[in-house]
């Protein structure tokens, strides 16, 4: 890539000295000949360097410095000058500058503080290239425990492959994004990425979705149709809940990964494939084979690399970064500009248990996005069973089981009330929720008389 680079000089000999010299040695090259020249060029289209001169009318080069990194930090500048004074240098280099240069400007000493610049410059441009692929492998997979590092460890060592994966997890946990993942790594990106969903579809539809149908080979077929296999050919085939595909299919599934090869419903044709399988499942599958559910046989071909996403409330510490991503996405989609999450509310979600997982976050992050009035997240913008504060375990010795949570909440705010004499402002604090949301709650127990202001609220 040809790098920009602008040259502030008043003196229009230095300065066209300058701008072809670089243009010869191959940087797009633009002259200013004053300061306040310099910032409206930069203004209409910013440089990569900028080259400035110390001592010029109005604007000198240390005013031009300040303000080229105010306004782009990234860019570099470099101070030229013939009162080659330590103070100045001294001062250039604490506005930003990357280096000086004495004048008058010899060959050597730019060329080589050129390549320097633009050595940084291309490492930089590399790195965002990275990190973009990274991004756009890994998107909406967000983590940084030791779980998911592990995962993310995994997605690229198993991507350049072909040979199958199981993944497991309970539901809402990404399984999806992770297939998805590992094909945006691969050698087949390029090909397609199919899936065939094997719980949402009747017994008696699943071999036709997978291996398609000759026209006339049922009542239904009209016309010819491609399946699954046929789709992903080059690419990958997800087949998500595989638990659930009927016993009777799951030997001719296991045929195709055998040997590459099926027939369409009413078809004597061999069609040969060239598909990767990944398979994934919220089921304990030894348990499906134990009880006769699941081919033994085609459990092994499955799981040669298995991968297992564990629950959300095991990995607490990727709450806070799928809050804020889930934050962004929705201030997105919706025209929101909410900026972040209170503690007490973040407090609030790492505490509870998630059943649903990132998918149950994910939806009550969108709600509260989307329902807020404010430009923060609070606690009383999420569902009510998130009152259990990072103090409720002190209370449950008390707690009944069986006890609905509704119960488990009313439990612990009406003794965490008595413990402090009916201050709701003390109460609220222990339980990690607002006193608002204490209020509410006794007004819903119709307990609002009970617990009048203390005298210290």
């Amino acid at each position: 890539m040809r790098f920009s680079v602008l040259v502030v000089d008043d003196d229009k000999l230095v300065n066209e000295f300058l701008t072809e010299t670089l243009q010869r040695a191959g940087y797009n090259c633009r002259s200013a000949f004053s300061g306040e020249e310099a910032l409206e060029e930069f203004e209409k289209r910013p440089a990569d360097i900028v080259l400035t001169d110390m001592q010029m009318d109005g604007m000198n080069g240390l005013q031009v410095i300040e303000a080229i990194k105010e306004s782009s930090p990234e860019t570099f500048v470099v101070m030229m000058t013939a009162y080659g004074t330590i103070e100045t240098a001294v001062k250039a280099i604490k506005l930003g500058a990357y280096d000086f240069l004495l004048k008058p400007v010899l060959p050597d000493p730019l060329e080589n503080i050129m390549n320097r610049m633009t050595e940084t410059l291309t490492l930089r441009e590399q790195n965002a290239s990275l990190k973009k692929q990274l991004l756009d492998k890994f998107q909406n997979i967000v983590g940084k425990s030791q779980e998911m590092r592990q995962v993310f460890d995994l997605i690229e060592s198993v991507a350049p492959a072909r040979s199958t994966v199981m993944i497991t997890g309970p539901s809402g946990t990404g399984k999806e994004l992770v297939a998805r993942a590992i094909h945006n790594t691969s050698n087949r990106r390029d090909g397609s990425f199919v899936k065939l969903n094997c719980a949402a579809l009747p017994e008696n539809l699943v071999e036709a979705e997978l291996f398609g149908f000759e026209k006339g080979a049922f009542t239904d077929a009209k016309k010819t149709r491609r399946g699954r296999f046929e789709l992903a050919d080059g690419g990958t085939l997800l087949l998500d809940e595989i638990s659930e595909m009927p016993l009777n299919l799951q030997s001719k599934l296991l045929r195709v990964i055998q040997e590459r090869e099926f027939e369409r419903v009413g078809s004597n044709d061999t069609i040969e494939v060239d598909v990767r399988i990944i398979a994934t499942s919220n089921r304990n599958l030894k348990e499906y084979i134990a009880a006769g559910k699941f081919r033994e046989d085609l459990y092994y071909r499955l799981n040669v690399i298995p991968l297992h996403l564990c629950p959300l409330k095991d990995r607490v510490e990727d709450i806070s970064l799928l809050v804020q991503h889930f934050i962004d996405k929705y201030n997105e989609e919706n025209g929101k500009a909410v900026r972040g999450i209170e503690a007490g509310a973040l407090r609030a979600l790492m505490n509870y248990h998630w059943p649903g997982n990132v998918r149950e976050l994910e939806n009550m992050v969108e709600r509260a996005v989307v329902t807020t009035r404010i430009d923060m997240l609070v606690e009383d913008d999420f569902p009510p069973e998130l009152a259990l504060g990072p103090s409720a375990d002190a209370a449950v010795g008390g707690l009944k089981v069986p006890m609905s949570l509704e119960e488990g909440n009313k439990y612990l705010i009406l003794k965490t009330l008595e413990k402090f004499n009916g201050n709701k402002t003390r109460a609220a604090e222990a339980l990690g929720v607002t006193t608002r949301t204490i209020r509410n709650k006794l007004a819903e127990y119709n307990m609002k008389e009970a617990f009048k202001a203390a005298p210290s609220e």
